[in-house]
């Protein structure tokens, strides 16, 4: 178990970039449909789509950089 060769921050990117994906996927169907009440404070600020860009973009970042078979 200790020799796989794949490190565990590249299951953790993985994860990081599925959820950003699905949080950034959200965020953009909620600006589109604007569902929301308007006495909502920071609604114009949109959080869930830059909550989704950067998890994606950490995740991307270290699915990169401890990718298998990466020469150390």
């Amino acid at each position: 178990m200790h020799g796989s060769g794949i490190p565990i921050w590249f299951f953790i990117g993985v994860l990081l970039v599925i959820y950003g994906a699905m949080i950034l996927g959200y965020g953009l169907y909620e600006w589109q449909t604007a569902s929301y009440p308007l006495s909502v404070e920071l609604t114009n600020l949109h959080t869930p789509v830059w909550w989704g860009a950067v998890l994606g973009a950490l995740g991307v970042f270290y699915v990169i950089k401890f990718r298998p078979g990466r020469a150390k």
